[in-house]
């Protein structure tokens, strides 16, 4: 890993009309070319952090935000969302509030186009996504016409042909199937190897996020209170379970086999799982 990508530093903040504060002394860092995953608990305050680290609270949604933030070398504070321009792209839950143009080439196409690449780039990258996607078939047609599942590979392949150093992902496989998620997964999963992405994911999917997060921050109540390589943090049996986590499947049968009497490690997928019974 490198330097930091994502630095956090007594981070406090809240929207206009509330009278609570959402983030509470938050810090974090993330290095370069890492996946950090953040889970929790609903109102927990992983979106918030999502939307302070993308320079949108307080610049585009009112509120009131102290403390550091550094993404990708901008303060964000200082400059907001047009500092991360070209450098940290966003994928929201909502495909809706994202796909915008009349054909998925143009809605791919779009982000590259305002970066000014040339038009040979431009396709190219287009091409290479959508490949990857498997939405080749789809670039013509116009997005309102897809499902939901098909909108948000759409909302995510638009923002990979940027190729961010930073990518903020917001629940970006709620609305696919197990096909979709599997695809996104090995595409994220590529794009960080070959082009050392620095990824920051809220994700509720605790299989997913296991297989692809460096390390894993939950928060609650709008803190970070456990962080830790997927197997430091689901170790902790007790801790995950009072801040409303679920672990893995293969960790809650560890779990039980602990409770029985059985001293044998935390596995976190499925794979562990094999080894651990299977005395590797």
């Amino acid at each position: 890993m490198g330097n930091a990508a994502v630095t956090v530093r007594n981070l406090w903040a809240k929207y206009v009309g509330s009278g609570d504060w959402v983030l509470r002394g938050v810090n974090l860092e993330v290095r370069e070319g890492e996946m950090l995953v953040l889970m929790g608990p609903s109102g927990c305050g992983k979106s918030t952090l999502l939307k302070v680290l993308a320079g949108l609270l307080p610049w585009v949604i009112p509120g009131t935000v102290e403390g550091e933030v550094l993404v990708a070398g901008v303060d964000v504070l200082r400059y907001g969302y047009k500092g991360l321009a070209g450098k940290v792209g966003v994928v929201y839950q909502n495909p809706e509030v994202q796909v915008v143009t009349r054909s998925v080439f143009e809605e791919l196409a779009m982000a590259p186009e305002n970066l000014g690449l040339p038009k040979e780039e431009v396709r190219a990258r287009v091409e290479s996504v959508a490949k990857a996607l498997g939405l080749e078939d789809y670039l013509f047609k116009d997005p309102q016409s897809l499902s939901g599942g098909e909108k948000q590979l759409v909302a995510i392949a638009s923002v990979l042909t940027m190729r961010p150093r930073v990518l903020l992902l917001d629940e970006p496989t709620s609305m696919l199937d197990h096909l979709g998620t599997r695809l996104v997964l090995d595409l994220i999963t590529q794009l960080k190897r070959e082009y050392g992405l620095t990824i920051v994911a809220a994700e509720h999917r605790v299989e997913w996020a296991v297989e692809v997060a460096d390390r894993v921050a939950v928060m609650s109540d709008g803190a970070v209170v456990l962080e830790g390589s997927p197997s430091e943090v689901f170790s902790k049996v007790e801790e995950v379970q009072k801040y409303g986590v679920r672990p893995p499947g293969v960790s809650e049968v560890a779990y039980n086999l602990v409770r029985m009497g059985f001293p044998i490690r935390i596995p976190v997928r499925l794979s562990e799982m094999e080894e651990v019974l299977g005395g590797g």
